[in-house]
């Protein structure tokens, strides 16, 4: 009677335990399916390349203004703007009459003085006898020595001035002094020119290698400094790796360039460090005066990488979505390698290979949920 007793009890209560046990069941589904979805990164160690880039103007490694050196009109224009010309080449050629005057002017210069040479030294030489027989003093020929000096005197300051006249004439035709390419060209042909004119007939300038210059702040420049390997800081633009070049369309040049030289003084009025890159230019695709990007390239080896987009900032610090072991969501502190350009950060602080981090959507997040976690790796 009491075991039936018992049986019976059993047999109430088994639906209630598979009820409530499918209840818990149940319950738990509707939970997992009620929290939202993640992906989610697991942090790790990999080698790395940063870069960052830096506004330039380019120069060419010879900039010439090409002025006269004589006073005249423009007679003739040889050569185009933008023209590529050799060294010797003419450029200009200057209609300046005055000069061939003085070269006339210099010419009958020196016959004259010639003749006036000859003459002094005939009377030289009357002299010489007549003092032998001492028919008269010494003194006279002494006075007729003089005198010949004198005429001599003016015939070697008529032929400078010839040559003078000569060089001056050689001035009106003006040649490129080194390869290079024509830049704008103010006066025609007609126009008047001195060697104190505003504006040089032109400039030339010598492009097969260009400079392109950038400026790094104080903080980039200790930064530089500090990371960068060698003792000296000729010693480390010497193992810095090559540079690139991004031209204005977005493109980056085929040639490497290489940083030569660091301005030795920090601009008072900017807190800047003038730095020049020099890239080869054989083709002429760049020219002076144009603008482009540098891009310095530093290789990391085991550095911890996180997307920029799982990252927010509040009051100057940055932070990410840290999971635990039940998949809630704890907002972390992480310190970065701050300027570089691109979709990544550099973890210097806060995060450890294997921590796993809400990859994206951290707009929808906050501190304490609990979420549904997809795997996802850096793409």
């Amino acid at each position: 009677m009491f075991c039936n007793k018992i049986n019976s009890l059993v047999f109430l209560l088994f639906p209630v335990i598979v009820l409530n046990s499918c209840g818990s069941k149940l319950q738990h589904q509707t939970e997992t399916s009620a929290l939202k979805e993640f992906p989610v990164l697991t942090v790790e160690v990999k080698n790395t390349s940063l870069y960052s880039d830096y506004p330039a103007s380019i120069q060419g490694v010879q900039n010439i203004e090409i002025r006269p050196k004589v006073d005249g009109f423009i007679e003739k224009i040889y050569v185009d703007e933008g023209a590529s010309v050799q060294k010797g080449q003419v450029l200009f050629k200057i209609n300046a009459p005055q000069y061939e005057q003085e070269m006339r002017t210099a010419a009958a210069a020196i016959k004259s003085a010639e003749a006036e040479v000859g003459t002094a030294r005939m009377q030289v030489e009357k002299v010489i006898p007549l003092v032998k027989e001492e028919i008269v003093s010494s003194y006279e020929l002494e006075t007729a020595k003089f005198i010949l000096q004198t005429k001599e005197a003016a015939l070697v300051q008529a032929k400078a001035s010839l040559v003078n006249a000569h060089i001056n004439i050689g001035y009106t035709t003006i040649l490129s002094p080194v390869d290079g390419v024509i830049g704008g060209i103010p006066y025609k042909t007609g126009s008047l020119v001195t060697g104190s004119s505003l504006l040089p007939l032109t400039t030339v300038s010598a492009i097969k290698e260009v400079y392109a210059y950038f400026s790094v702040n104080e903080k980039q420049f200790l930064l530089f400094s500090e990371t960068h390997a060698g003792i000296t800081l000729e010693d480390k633009l010497q193992k810095l790796a090559p540079v690139s070049l991004i031209l204005p369309t977005g493109v980056k040049y085929k040639e490497k360039g290489r940083v030569t030289t660091v301005n030795g003084l920090i601009n008072t009025e900017t807190g800047a460090v003038s730095f020049r890159a020099t890239f080869p230019n054989a083709l002429g695709i760049i020219r002076s005066g144009g603008s482009a990007i540098v891009r310095m390239q530093q290789e990391i080896p085991n550095a911890l990488l996180v997307p920029q987009k799982a990252t927010y900032e509040m009051q100057g610090k940055r932070f990410v979505y840290k999971l635990d072991e039940k998949n809630t969501a704890n907002s972390t502190a992480i310190e970065v390698v701050e300027g570089v350009p691109g979709d990544f950060f550099v973890v210097q602080n806060g995060l450890k290979a294997g921590d796993r981090i809400v990859a994206s959507g951290i707009a929808n997040l906050k501190d304490g949920i609990k979420i549904k976690a997809t795997t996802t790796s850096l793409q």
